[in-house]
């Protein structure tokens, strides 16, 4: 129940969707909606609200059962049909559908998404030109100064009450952290590094090496590397979306960081050059595999390395 309350009480998240569609009814009037993962059925009041013809909410856990007791409550029980279930499993009633709405996206906009399943229901579902909403996504990267906490959550382990205990930092160092950055620990700019077409791409573009160039915009020590996203709505009358990233309003889905093992002393306008590549982890496709190179080669440091993470 506690996610359900922290997501609906993520007012960037929720106001988000809200304005997308109360702001845009002319989107979602006379039209049959699909809300993909629909938790609480939020998304799916949204649209109902707005006049929409019909929505079907799928939602496979048991949450489903409460959205159906809240969809009658509010009396549109008429408009909205629950139906319990994976999408993959399901059948409509009906063989097409002009929107597909959803909030799929995960820690580190990957990890544990739904995005495939969004895509799935596209595939099978949507007419001609229909929407996916939200249907752009974008993963960026920026670096940090973080001494203090990488002490406190990596170095730690190198000496435990006067005992080894490094093997437990090399777990802790694959192991990315979700956390909220401080937009104050930002060192460099931040860098697009993978924009996503939710109503064009296929499974496998979310699958990616990209490139980054992240430039020092002081002298300063580096510790960590920040990944985040951004999300947008661009079929709406006028450009909606929000940012995960530390210089927004907070959401619950903070910021991934990412420690290096070096410390890198930067001075300004040098550059951390490298690549990022991501990918569902082949024995459990939930978590995600990160391969990050990075090089430096700078005034007071030089260094060239390849490191793995995992999302679990």
């Amino acid at each position: 129940m506690c996610i359900h309350e922290e997501m609906l009480k993520d007012v960037v998240r929720t106001k988000t969707y809200q304005n997308v569609i109360y702001k845009n009814s002319f989107l979602f009037k006379d039209k049959v909606v699909l809300d993909v993962g629909a938790g609480t059925g939020i998304l799916s009041l949204f649209c109902a609200k707005v006049g929409a013809k019909h929505v079907y909410a799928i939602e496979c856990s048991s949450m489903a059962d409460m959205a159906q007791e809240i969809v009658k409550l509010n009396g549109f029980s008429d408009v909205i049909t629950v139906i319990k279930g994976k999408v993959e499993e399901i059948d409509l009633p009906v063989p097409q559908v002009d929107i597909i709405i959803s909030e799929w996206m995960g820690y580190f906009l990957l990890y544990e998404n739904m995005l495939d399943t969004v895509l799935y229901a596209r595939d099978k579902w949507l007419v001609k030109d229909g929407l996916v909403l939200p249907d752009k996504a974008s993963l960026c990267l920026t670096a940090i100064e973080d001494a203090d906490y990488k002490e406190d959550k990596i170095e730690f382990w190198n000496s435990v009450y006067g005992f080894d205990m490094s093997c437990i930092r090399k777990q802790a160092m694959m192991e990315p952290i979700v956390d909220t950055v401080d937009q104050n620990q930002i060192v460099t700019n931040c860098q697009l590094l993978k924009t996503m077409d939710i109503s064009k791409m296929t499974s496998g573009d979310a699958s990616f090496t990209a490139p980054f160039k992240l430039i020092a915009e002081r002298d300063d020590y580096i510790h960590a590397l920040v990944a985040y996203f951004d999300v947008s709505f661009t079929k709406c009358h006028k450009l909606l979306g929000f940012s995960t990233g530390p210089k927004s309003r907070s959401t619950h889905w903070k910021q991934t960081v990412l420690y290096l093992e070096d410390v890198i002393t930067v001075c300004q306008g040098e550059a951390v050059v490298g690549s990022m590549t991501v990918a569902p982890n082949k024995k459990n496709p939930r978590d995600v595999d990160i391969m990050l190179k990075y090089s430096v080669n700078g005034k007071h440091c030089r260094v060239s390395r390849t490191q793995y993470y995992r999302m679990r």
